[in-house]
């Protein structure tokens, strides 16, 4: 872009902590705020990753405190996509929100809460974009089950000011994704494109989130055989999801079913310990249910940067890699099968045995 130099992506080849004694000196821990700050080299980029690394830890104090500041429950409203705000869902949204278009470096903002992109006032606007989910997995929130952020991050094409076509592209344009997960410890993975994931937890003690392991990687050969989807909506699956799934039943080591419930807690678990995670189209919701911007894209970008692969299985009359979409409004929803490449390629040959594709 004009006036502007190119976006340099951070070198996250430091080692984490790896032994209590590491801990001893303050000075000595890789911290996700010594990684922006140091290793950027572009400052509008690192500005911008501050503001979200800040919502995040916002975000996490209010989820922990939400009983006791009466934050459980329904807000009385819904969201973009119809679905029950929580009066988590308001306050998370608003932490980004304020975060963002405050920082300088942000120009549209999507956000699941808002039916319409947020364009930053022009005094305030910056060169990137940013969707986002502020909370998801709400649902789980008043039973106190882990819920999380996720985010992607791109750089505007608009000259000048910016407009919807900004965000409606492609995820292989994503600069950085991420996801925060609010659960017995906060923990932020982010990747950056081309240098790999990485995993940071937030010490309290410090309000510093701690790089604990570099390059996270699906385990080899695919991991634990583990399949991560809502059974409850299989009467209403094609033939391609139900086979698979019974085959990974009925097999002579069959797989263990593992569902949380939160995209971010159960896709979290299958990058550490493989398998594979579904949401699938089906008869009720025919497109699936998951949206492309703020949850398929961030999701699919950091599974093929850890090693995985992610597709859409059946979308739209063919099968499509996930982050080959080119969604056509800021809410588009999309199936999502992302995982190891054992397992998703298990369902995308699924799909041919039973003549679907």
């Amino acid at each position: 872009m004009a006036g502007y130099g190119p976006t340099i992506i951070p070198r996250m080849d430091d080692c984490p902590i790896t032994s209590a004694s590491d801990s001893v000196s303050v000075s000595q821990f890789p911290t996700l705020t010594r990684y922006i700050m140091g290793k950027t080299g572009d400052k509008e980029l690192a500005i911008l990753l501050m503001a979200l690394q800040l919502a995040c830890k916002a975000t996490s104090r209010a989820c922990n405190k939400a009983g006791i500041a009466m934050l459980f429950g329904l807000a009385g409203e819904v969201n973009s996509t119809g679905d029950d705000q929580k009066k988590l869902d308001v306050l998370s949204n608003e932490i980004f929100i304020d975060a963002l278009t405050n920082c300088g470096a942000c120009a549209v903002l999507v956000s699941e809460e808002n039916e319409d992109p947020i364009f930053v006032p022009e005094d305030k606007a910056g060169r990137f974009v940013v969707a986002f989910d502020p909370l998801d997995g709400s649902s789980n929130i008043d039973c106190n089950v882990s819920t999380g952020t996720i985010f992607a991050v791109y750089e505007k094409k608009s000259e000048k000011n910016a407009t919807v076509s900004d965000i409606l592209r492609t995820g292989n344009d994503i600069l950085v994704a991420g996801y925060c997960m609010y659960g017995a410890a906060t923990e932020l993975v982010i990747s950056f494109k081309g240098h790999g994931v990485h995993r940071f937890t937030l010490d309290p003690s410090l309000g510093e989130f701690v790089h604990i392991q570099a390059h996270v990687q699906l385990p080899e050969g695919g991991g634990k055989k583990i399949y991560s989807c809502n059974e409850g909506n299989s009467r209403n699956w094609d033939a391609a999801i139900k086979g698979i799934i019974g085959k990974w039943k009925d097999s002579d080591k069959p797989y263990a079913a593992r569902y949380v419930g939160s995209m971010v807690s159960d896709v979290h678990r299958t990058i550490l310990y493989g398998g594979v995670y579904l949401y699938p189209a089906d008869a009720k919701s025919k497109h699936g249910k998951l949206r492309v911007l703020y949850e398929g894209f961030p999701m699919a970008f950091i599974m093929e940067q850890a090693g995985g692969a992610a597709s859409c299985g059946m979308f739209k009359g063919k099968i499509q890699r996930l982050l080959d979409i080119v969604p056509e409004t800021i809410h588009e929803k999309c199936p999502v099968v992302i995982g190891c490449k054992r397992d998703v390629e298990a369902v995308l040959e699924e799909y041919k045995i039973q003549g679907l594709c």
